[in-house]
């Protein structure tokens, strides 16, 4: 179920067609996430703020009346900030950069591990996100033959 559809084996589609016929909370769970993935997509092929938004109060429809918590949550999370959501999904938009910056703070966070105190782990994460170019030499490097 968390994989996109188009790359599915027989076997899964076979079993996808089976619980779409069922009763299960996981089936109305994933005809909802699908429904939301399928206004994202309209939304950004059409380009369209009306349509964007047109779709959305739709879906938020559905999740508020699902029965289903997580969904429920999602909806009135979506409702209070929606604006911003129809925006992002015409514009666009993505958390990618944010996501890569909290990878790269984890790194971070694993090396400075060793460390004793919160200062150093804050050096060491402005220093590995920084990106500097010119950083002095490591003292403790072996010496460059002349």
């Amino acid at each position: 179920m968390r994989r996109n559809p188009s790359s599915w084996s027989a076997r899964q589609i076979q079993a996808m067609h089976w619980l779409q016929r069922s009763t299960l909370k996981s089936a109305r769970a994933w005809r909802l996430k699908m429904a939301l993935r399928e206004v994202y997509a309209r939304a950004t092929a059409h380009n369209s703020i009306e349509q964007a938004a047109s779709d959305l109060r739709a879906w938020l429809s559905w999740a508020r009346r699902c029965r289903l918590e997580p969904f429920k949550k999602l909806a009135a999370t979506l409702k209070e900030r929606f604006d911003a959501v129809v925006r992002g999904m015409v514009d666009h938009r993505s958390n990618a950069f944010v996501e890569a910056m909290n990878g790269l703070l984890q790194q971070a966070k694993r090396a400075a591990r060793g460390f004793r105190t919160s200062q150093n782990f804050i050096a060491i994460a402005y220093l590995r996100m920084s990106k500097l170019k010119h950083l002095p030499a490591s003292p403790f490097a072996p010496a460059m033959p002349q």
